[in-house]
């Protein structure tokens, strides 16, 4: 079949609540996004969630609702040049409003031509000194903006910025929403589809409408069969058109080939997979990030040096962003492959939370417990305490046990 203009998920893309499906936690009757678009009061917010669920669907209701300009950004390509052009061009209505006063002027009509809603896709690949140029505009109502992020924006977006935003969290879409949208993109496509083809989809999807559907219609494509079946899907999965999808199985096989390579202290096996992680369009903070953790799990106590590069180099990734920063991951990941390597540390602690877990809050010490009031000291808080000393400060059901080996 011809390819499309638009891909099939942009082509089904419902245009008002009626037709979207999931998140009734926020789009239900009486919940927060329907009361906030019935009323036009939009503020600020981010939408958190796995991808394929609905944020940008959302984003431009909201658009179409509140009949703002609507601007689209990703932040995986757009700068502050972007960002400054749409501001500057709503500059001279807001000049013009009498009693305009910066960020004490009153508040305009949602639908004034001197504001605009910015949907900013992937807000979390924002560095700090671009999230601190909107930070102005949002606060003035120049902006409202609408960040999406797979990410947890307590870590990812500065906190004057996330102050002035509300947070909604998205929820994969279930099995039975999963399946609904792929009849839309058969009905869409013109086509038959066998019913074990569509459960093959909807689990395949993992929560994700956007892969059902791109597997659909890259099957689509490749047969042209009156009717679609598992094995079409299947099949098309093997096929090099499909690309990489940071959600999806070769995501997590490709990560866990890139810690097991740093582990086994194979460098070029690490290099290789990093770079197919960057080069398949991976956010390299989440690389990073994973190198933080490989820093104290893997290499532990045998190199101390080892957790503060790994912290370094995530900060560089956070601060300059591709393409630069791909030296700072080459550097940190050739320094922890070949690190020695010491998990005696982490696993000593989850010997302890096995206990903690099976044997509950056991008794603290008297002797060790805090003593702040006449009370507790008169009841042997605090009694007998020495700073240094051999014996163990267990409580009395588990004393002497060793969590912590050497070696691991």
């Amino acid at each position: 079949m011809p390819a499309p203009a638009q891909p099939l998920a942009e082509r089904i893309r419902p245009r008002d609540l009626s037709g979207f499906i999931g998140q009734a936690h926020l789009v239900g009757p009486g919940k927060p996004l329907q009361q906030a678009l019935r009323q036009r009061a939009v503020p600020s917010m981010i939408f958190w969630g796995p991808p394929g669920v609905g944020k940008t669907t959302l984003a431009r209701m909201i658009a179409a609702v509140t009949e703002q300009p609507f601007y689209n950004l990703s932040a995986v390509s757009a700068g502050k040049a972007e960002l400054r052009q749409i501001v500057q061009s709503l500059m001279p209505a807001r000049a013009a409003k009498p009693g305009q006063k910066g960020l004490f002027a009153a508040p305009e009509p949602a639908d004034s031509p001197d504001s605009a809603i910015l949907f900013l896709d992937e807000i979390h690949r924002f560095n700090k000194a671009q999230q601190d140029f909107l930070l102005p505009y949002v606060e003035d109502g120049t902006i409202t903006l609408i960040g999406a992020t797979t990410e947890n924006p307590s870590f990812e977006v500065i906190s004057a910025l996330l102050s002035r935003m509300q947070v909604f969290t998205l929820n994969p879409l279930t099995i039975a929403e999963i399946e609904r949208i792929i009849e839309r993109g058969r009905e869409a496509l013109g086509l038959e589809i066998e019913a074990d083809a569509v459960s093959f989809l909807a689990n395949y999807a993992n929560g994700d409408a956007r892969a059902a559907l791109n597997l659909l219609e890259n099957a689509a494509r490749l047969y042209s069969s009156a009717s679609i079946t598992a094995d079409h899907l299947r099949e098309t999965l093997q096929s090099k058109r499909l690309r990489y999808d940071k959600t999806g199985e070769e995501h997590y096989n490709t990560i866990s080939a890139f810690i097991k390579s740093m582990r086994a202290s194979d460098v070029d096996a690490a290099l290789y997979y990093c770079a197919r992680m960057i080069d398949s369009g991976e956010d390299p903070k989440f690389i990073a990030r994973r190198m933080v953790i490989f820093a104290s799990e893997d290499i532990g106590l045998a190199d101390s040096k080892a957790l503060t590069i790994a912290n370094d180099v995530f900060r560089a990734v956070e601060t300059i962003g591709l393409p630069e920063c791909q030296f700072n991951l080459a550097q940190g990941v050739a320094y922890l492959a070949r690190a020695e390597k010491n998990r005696s540390a982490g696993d000593a602690y989850f010997r302890a939370l096995d206990d903690v877990k099976e044997l509950g809050n056991l008794p603290i010490p008297l002797h060790i417990r805090n003593a702040p009031t006449q009370l507790m000291r008169e009841l042997g808080y605090g009694e007998g305490y020495r700073a240094y000393t051999d014996e163990s400060l267990l409580p009395e059901a588990i004393q002497g046990k060793r969590y912590f080996r050497n070696r691991s």
